[in-house]
């Protein structure tokens, strides 16, 4: 499986939904990154940036792909509270991600932005 998913620093790095050879965290390449070197990664290695941090999906308003961002607009939550909405979620958050440039996830719905 080719990896498609860089998950941002800000992000837990044990998280089971993303316990694959699909998804690479910062934290295995450099944690000590900033979010342009982190976005330059992404572009040259054509993945999709998935975070919490709103300076990534602000870039991607101005961008064109690559990269693509899916954004975790979720608020503090607890780790099981976090797997069990993404859990629910995950699978339409992906197929949006190949539509849309960026990908919004709130608690209570999901947006794409192209």
């Amino acid at each position: 499986m080719t990896t498609k998913y860089l998950i941002d620093a800000n992000l837990l790095y044990r998280f089971s939904l993303w316990a694959t050879s699909t998804y690479l965290h910062v934290r295995d390449l450099n944690e000590e990154w900033t979010d342009t070197q982190i976005w330059e990664y992404a572009k040259n290695h054509q993945l999709t940036i998935i975070t919490k941090d709103a300076d990534f999906s602000d870039r991607m308003l101005l961008s064109n792909p690559p990269p693509r961002v899916i954004h975790l607009k979720l608020g503090n939550l607890r780790i099981r509270e976090l797997h069990s909405i993404l859990s629910k979620l995950w699978l339409d958050v992906c197929v949006l991600s190949e539509q849309y440039k960026l990908v919004r996830i709130f608690e209570d719905n999901l947006g794409g932005i192209n």
